[in-house]
Protein backbone atom coordinates (compact mmCIF):
# COMPACT_ATOMS: atom_id res chain seq x y z
CA UNK A 1 0.00 0.00 0.00
CA UNK A 2 0.92 3.63 -0.66
CA UNK A 3 0.08 6.98 0.49
CA UNK A 4 0.47 9.92 -1.29
CA UNK A 5 0.60 14.06 -0.52
CA UNK A 6 0.72 16.53 -3.01
CA UNK A 7 1.76 20.06 -2.71
CA UNK A 8 2.98 23.29 -5.40
CA UNK A 9 -0.23 23.86 -6.33
CA UNK A 10 -1.17 27.55 -6.00
CA UNK A 11 -2.54 30.78 -8.10
CA UNK A 12 -0.58 32.15 -10.85
CA UNK A 13 -1.09 34.17 -14.51
CA UNK A 14 -1.52 32.58 -17.58
CA UNK A 15 1.84 31.90 -19.68
CA UNK A 16 3.26 31.34 -15.82
CA UNK A 17 4.64 27.97 -14.42
CA UNK A 18 4.03 25.83 -11.42
CA UNK A 19 5.78 22.51 -10.55
CA UNK A 20 3.32 20.08 -8.59
CA UNK A 21 5.03 17.47 -6.09
CA UNK A 22 3.87 14.21 -4.94
CA UNK A 23 5.24 12.33 -1.47
CA UNK A 24 5.19 9.00 -1.10
CA UNK A 25 5.04 7.05 1.76
CA UNK A 26 6.61 3.10 1.99
CA UNK A 27 9.71 1.56 0.75
CA UNK A 28 7.57 -0.05 -2.20
CA UNK A 29 7.54 2.96 -4.65
CA UNK A 30 9.78 1.90 -7.21
CA UNK A 31 7.23 -1.06 -7.97
CA UNK A 32 4.42 1.15 -8.73
CA UNK A 33 4.13 3.73 -12.10
CA UNK A 34 2.74 6.94 -11.25
CA UNK A 35 0.25 9.41 -12.85
CA UNK A 36 -1.03 12.67 -12.20
CA UNK A 37 -4.95 13.51 -13.30
CA UNK A 38 -7.15 16.63 -12.45
CA UNK A 39 -10.73 17.71 -11.78
CA UNK A 40 -11.62 21.45 -12.91
CA UNK A 41 -15.60 22.37 -11.77
CA UNK A 42 -18.39 20.61 -13.11
CA UNK A 43 -16.07 18.26 -14.85
CA UNK A 44 -15.18 14.70 -14.76
CA UNK A 45 -11.68 13.95 -13.42
CA UNK A 46 -9.28 13.54 -16.57
CA UNK A 47 -5.93 11.73 -16.98
CA UNK A 48 -2.96 14.70 -17.80
CA UNK A 49 0.63 12.62 -16.95
CA UNK A 50 1.89 9.12 -16.24
CA UNK A 51 5.43 7.76 -15.94
CA UNK A 52 6.35 4.13 -15.44
CA UNK A 53 8.43 2.74 -12.72
CA UNK A 54 11.58 3.13 -13.81
CA UNK A 55 10.90 6.49 -15.46
CA UNK A 56 11.86 5.82 -18.94
CA UNK A 57 8.41 5.55 -19.97
CA UNK A 58 5.74 8.46 -20.03
CA UNK A 59 2.75 9.32 -21.89
CA UNK A 60 0.72 12.26 -21.55
CA UNK A 61 -3.05 13.81 -22.62
CA UNK A 62 -2.91 16.10 -25.89
CA UNK A 63 -3.89 19.11 -23.70
CA UNK A 64 -0.88 18.85 -21.81
CA UNK A 65 1.90 17.53 -24.00
CA UNK A 66 5.01 19.59 -24.86
CA UNK A 67 3.99 22.02 -21.41
CA UNK A 68 3.88 19.27 -19.02
CA UNK A 69 6.76 16.96 -17.65
CA UNK A 70 6.86 13.99 -15.18
CA UNK A 71 9.40 13.15 -13.67
CA UNK A 72 10.12 10.91 -10.67
CA UNK A 73 12.81 10.17 -7.89
CA UNK A 74 12.38 6.61 -7.21
CA UNK A 75 15.55 7.26 -4.16
CA UNK A 76 13.50 9.95 -2.99
CA UNK A 77 10.01 8.52 -3.00
CA UNK A 78 8.65 11.41 -5.38
CA UNK A 79 7.18 12.04 -8.59
CA UNK A 80 6.91 15.77 -9.98
CA UNK A 81 4.83 17.50 -12.40
CA UNK A 82 6.63 20.69 -14.23
CA UNK A 83 3.58 22.62 -15.98
CA UNK A 84 4.92 25.67 -18.34
CA UNK A 85 2.86 28.08 -20.14
CA UNK A 86 -0.10 27.16 -18.46
CA UNK A 87 -3.42 28.34 -19.58
CA UNK A 88 -7.06 29.49 -17.78
CA UNK A 89 -8.33 25.95 -18.99
CA UNK A 90 -5.60 24.50 -16.85
CA UNK A 91 -7.54 25.07 -13.33
CA UNK A 92 -8.51 22.18 -11.67
CA UNK A 93 -7.56 20.22 -8.85
CA UNK A 94 -4.41 18.07 -9.37
CA UNK A 95 -4.40 14.58 -7.99
CA UNK A 96 -1.42 12.10 -7.93
CA UNK A 97 -2.19 8.53 -8.24
CA UNK A 98 0.04 5.24 -8.08
CA UNK A 99 -0.69 1.72 -10.13
CA UNK A 100 1.36 -1.39 -9.01
CA UNK A 101 3.10 -2.37 -12.00
CA UNK A 102 4.62 -5.59 -12.61
CA UNK A 103 6.85 -4.47 -15.43
CA UNK A 104 9.00 -1.67 -14.99
CA UNK A 105 8.71 0.17 -18.61
CA UNK A 106 4.99 -0.07 -18.78
CA UNK A 107 2.42 2.96 -18.23
CA UNK A 108 -0.89 1.67 -16.75
CA UNK A 109 -3.95 2.73 -18.36
CA UNK A 110 -6.13 5.03 -16.46
CA UNK A 111 -8.32 2.43 -14.65
CA UNK A 112 -5.33 0.77 -12.77
CA UNK A 113 -4.59 3.77 -10.54
CA UNK A 114 -5.82 2.69 -7.24
CA UNK A 115 -3.80 5.00 -4.92
CA UNK A 116 -5.14 8.63 -5.39
CA UNK A 117 -3.77 11.75 -2.85
CA UNK A 118 -6.02 14.53 -1.52
CA UNK A 119 -5.59 16.88 -4.48
CA UNK A 120 -3.75 19.92 -4.78
CA UNK A 121 -5.58 23.17 -6.51
CA UNK A 122 -3.90 25.03 -9.44
CA UNK A 123 -5.55 28.11 -10.60
CA UNK A 124 -4.28 30.05 -13.57
CA UNK A 125 -6.29 33.60 -14.16
CA UNK A 126 -6.15 35.19 -17.62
Amino acid sequence: QVQLVESGGGLVQAGGSLRLSCAASGRTFSTYAMGWFRQAPGKEREFAAAISRSGDSTTYADSVKGRFTISRDNAKNTVNLQMNSLKPEDTAVYYCAAAYSSRSYRVPPSSEYGYWGQGTQVTVSS
